[in-house]
C-alpha cells in the first residue's frame, strides 16, 4: 500500500513508471503500470539488501538524472540509513543518520528524545526479556485495560504465533502474563513498551505526516484524523478511514520537536487525544510515510513533490512551511475499506458524520484505486481484497475493539 502510495505520487506529477525492489509482492503492486516491481529473496534484511544495492548502484551510476531512493516501510528506512553514506554515492537519500535514526525508531529510546524536548507521550514501563526470565519486577503500575507493544518493531516482524498482533490491549494480570511469556518464548529479544491506556475509540487517533528539508526545516506537515482502525490481530494500528484535520498548537508542537532534533525527510507521527487532561500523546514517529499517508496526496500536498523540489529542483528551501487542511473545501475522506464497511462500523460521532458528508459529495479517494492505473485484472483483484474487508471486521471488530457498531 505504501509503495504504491509514492509510486502513485510521483506518477501524477511526473508521470512515467517507478522502479521498486522488494522481498515480497504484495496485492496493490500487481498488474500495475505505474510501478515497475523486481522481487529479490531476502532483500529486507543485510547483507542481502546492500549486496542487492551495490549491483541495483552500478546500473544507475552514470545516471544522467539524480536517482531518489526512497524506503517505504520501517526496514528499509532503518537499511538506507544504516548504508546512507555508501548509498548517497549514487541516490538521493533524504534520511537522518544512523544513530539519530536508531534513537527514533526503538519506542523507549524515542520516550527519552520526547521527554527531553518536551513532546506528551503516555505513562510508560519498560519490560526486558530479563525481567521476564528472572520473573522480576512485571508489576502493572496502571489501572487496566494497559497496552503492551514491541520496543522494536522491525525485530517484531520477524516473531510469529498465534494471536500475534501488531499492539496488545490487556485486560488482566492473567492475560498480561500468558502474552508477555509468548512473546519471550517465541524468539522476540528487545524490550517491550507497557502503557496506561488512554480511553476512547479510534476517533480520538491522529496521524500527522512531515516533510523535513536537508537544511532541517520543516517544510510540510499534515493532520489527519483517523475514524476508523483495521481490527484484523496482525494488522491492528492501520488506520482505514481518514478525514484531513486542521489544528495549528500540533503543528506548533511537531514543528519545534523535529527542529530542535535536526530531523531530514519523511516523519510519520501517531498521537491520541488525552481527555483526562486535555492533551495529545505521541506513540510513535515513523521515518518514513506511513501506508495511509495517501491521505496527504489525495488532499492536495503530493508526498512525491516535497522531495523532487528538495534535492533535485532545490527550490523548497524558498518556500514557505505548510500547515495542511486549513481550506475545508479542499478536504477529502481517505478510505482503506469499501465504503459499506465505513459505514457499518466507524463510531458515531461529528468526525463520521463530516466523513459521511464527504461520501455525499463524492469528495473520497484510495490508494489503489486509481484511473490512470486501471485494468480489469487489477480492477477485479483490488476489488477483491477490498471486499475481504467485510469478512475481517465481522469476524475481528467486537473482540478486539470492544465496542457495538451501528
Amino acid at each position: 500500500m505504501n509503495v504504491y502510495g509514492m509510486a502513485r505520487a510521483f506518477h501524477e506529477l511526473y508521470g512515467g513508471t517507478v522502479k521498486a525492489y522488494a522481498e515480497i509482492q504484495l496485492a496493490p503492486t500487481r498488474y500495475t503500470k505505474i510501478l515497475n516491481l523486481t522481487l529479490y529473496s531476502g532483500f529486507s534484511e543485510d547483507p542481502v539488501f546492500i549486496e542487492k544495492m551495490r549491483e541495483i548502484a552500478k546500473v544507475y551510476q552514470n545516471h544522467e538524472e539524480p536517482v531518489i531512493l526512497i524506503g517505504c516501510g520501517d526496514g528499509y528506512a532503518e537499511l538506507i540509513s544504516k548504508h546512507k553514506e555508501e548509498l548517497s554515492k549514487t541516490f538521493v537519500c533524504p534520511y537522518v543518520d544512523y544513530d539519530l535514526l536508531k534513537s527514533l525508531n526503538n519506542k523507549e529510546s524515542f520516550y527519552h528524545v520526547a521527554d527531553e524536548h518536551g513532546l506528551p507521550h503516555p505513562l510508560t514501563k519498560i519490560i526486558t526479556k530479563d525481567m521476564y526470565e528472572k520473573k522480576n519486577d512485571l508489576d502493572v503500575p496502571f489501572d487496566f485495560p494497559v497496552a503492551l507493544k514491541p520496543a522494536n518493531s522491525v525485530e517484531w516482524l520477524d516473531i510469529h504465533f498465534e494471536g500475534r498482533k501488531k499492539a496488545f490491549i490487556i485486560h488482566s494480570q492473567e492475560e498480561y502474563m500468558t502474552i508477555v511469556g509468548k512473546i519471550y518464548d517465541n524468539g522476540y529479544t528487545s524490550d517491550l513498551i507497557l502503557q496506561d491506556f488512554i480511553p476512547g475509540d479510534d476517533s480520538n487517533m491522529r496521524v500527522l505526516n512531515a516533510y523535513v528539508d536537508q537544511e532541517h526545516h520543516v517544510k510540510m506537515m499534515c493532520l489527519g484524523h483517523p475514524i476508523l482502525e483495521d481490527p484484523t490481530p496482525q494488522s491492528i494500528g492501520n488506520y482505514v478511514a481518514i478525514i484531513p484535520e486542521f489544528n495549528q498548537d500540533v503543528y506548533d508542537q511537531v514543528q519545534k520537536f523535529l527542529e530542535d532534533i535536526e530531523f531530514t525527510g519523511y516523519a510519520n507521527f501517531d498521537m491520541k487525544f488525552d481527555s483526562r487532561d486535555n492533551t495529545f500523546k505521541f506513540f510513535e514517529i515513523n521515518l518514513r510515510q506511513g501506508r495511509s499517508s495517501f491521505f496527504v496526496t489525495l488532499n492536495g500536498y503530493n508526498l512525491a513533490k516535497y522531495v523532487v523540489e528538495d534535492y533535485i529542483e532545490g527550490s523548497l528551501e524558498k518556500e514557505p512551511t505548510v500547515y495542511a487542511n486549513k481550506n475545508k473545501a479542499q478536504h477529502k475522506l481517505w478510505l482503506g475499506v469499501p465504503v459499506k464497511v465505513f459505514n457499518k462500523y466507524a463510531a458515531d460521532n461529528d468526525a463520521t458524520k463530516y466523513a459521511d458528508e464527504l461520501i455525499k459529495q463524492d469528495r473520497v479517494g484510495t490508494t489503489v484505486f486509481y484511473n490512470k492505473d486501471n485494468s480489469f485484472r487489477r480492477w477485479l483483484l483490488l476489488t477483491y481484497m477490498f471486499h475481504n474487508y467485510v469478512k475481517r471486521f465481522d469476524k475481528y471488530f467486537q473482540e478486539n475493539k470492544g465496542r457495538d457498531f451501528k
